[in-house]
């Protein structure tokens, strides 16, 4: 396969499992369209292209011109210059390379990472918080994150690859998606009622299982196990945490637990002053999750893969 190919499969199918539904992004992407047109042709030039047909745009070739032919592909959590230089090291030893994939957005998917966040809104909104809350909190939010964003060093993991020879693509959001439909349809499914069944659910799984191994599986954050669940809203796609403030609103539109990747001490103390409890399945065990239901597509499609893992990622599969 081609790397535009699998890059282009990635988008297709992080719009397929979006919590928006497929035709919210379509539409919104005919929007972006519309809005690119009424530009002068000084903006266009300005514009970034990828927005036309990318609703992610912390998933991206960051480095490659998409022609590149993908067998074997080296796949970690976080990649920046030292996994790129255990790639070259790997090479040279004798492994087939041909693409090194980070989840966590590197370069200029990094740098517009928090444009991703406005998908929260919506995710609220379906919570049942009223979409002008979700929106106005959400906005403020992003800008936050953006401020935050802005003055980094987004290229150094780009010039790594470049200089190396590297082909080098994100894989975030369009994987993230996988991971929150997948485990929200098992929570309304399974329908939980305390939380030491929603710990009992996420020890089931391979990634969690894994996780716990190492001293990092699936904790609660906010209550105890014999406290009841709730409406169970897993909170684990659009960029990073979202507004503080929204957990009122959640705790106001019904939802009891929150089930997510990670969540900051601040954003904990307010959970548990609105009563929500907090059941933290584990930030780099989701993220494995995800990428391993999205690499299970993508192998359904394409064939088999050859992964190398490294930092942090375990190839786990779900199909024979």
């Amino acid at each position: 396969m081609k790397l535009r190919e699998l890059f282009e499969f990635f988008i297709d199918q992080g719009i397929e499992k979006d919590p928006r539904g497929k035709k919210a992004v379509r539409v919104l992407l005919k929007e972006e369209r519309q809005k690119f047109d009424k530009l002068s042709e000084q903006e266009k030039q300005e514009f970034d292209r990828d927005r036309l047909d990318n609703p992610y745009l912390d998933s991206r070739i960051i480095y490659g011109n998409g022609d590149e032919e993908v067998h074997g592909i080296l796949a970690g959590i976080d990649i920046e210059t030292p996994e790129l230089l255990l790639a070259s090291n790997l090479r040279s030893s004798g492994k087939k390379i041909d693409l090194v994939l980070t989840h966590h957005p590197e370069g200029k998917a990094y740098a517009t990472f928090y444009n991703v966040m406005n998908m929260q809104a919506d995710i609220f909104s379906k919570f049942g918080v009223p979409i002008n809350i979700a929106e106005s909190l959400t906005d403020s939010r992003m800008k936050e994150v953006s401020r935050k964003v802005l003055p980094q060093n987004h290229n150094r993991s780009y010039d790594a690859a470049r200089l190396l020879g590297f082909p080098f693509m994100s894989a975030h959001t369009v994987a993230d998606n996988h991971v929150s439909g997948y485990l929200q349809t098992l929570f309304d499914e399974r329908d939980p009622k305390y939380l030491s069944d929603v710990l009992n659910i996420l020890r089931d799984i391979p990634e969690y299982q894994e996780a716990a191994r190492f001293g990092s599986g699936p904790a609660i954050f906010a209550g105890d196990r014999e406290n009841s669940a709730g409406k169970v809203f897993v909170d684990m796609t659009g960029g990073t945490e979202g507004p503080k403030d929204i957990l009122e609103h959640l705790a106001q539109s019904g939802v009891g637990t929150i089930v997510g990747m990670h969540m900051s001490e601040e954003h904990c103390k307010n959970a548990e002053k609105y009563h929500i409890r907090v059941v933290i399945a584990g930030h780099i065990s989701s993220d494995n999750l995800g990428l391993n239901l999205l690499f299970d597509s993508a192998e359904k499609k394409f064939g088999s893969i050859d992964f190398i893992e490294c930092s942090g990622f375990r190839r786990f599969r779900r199909r024979k």
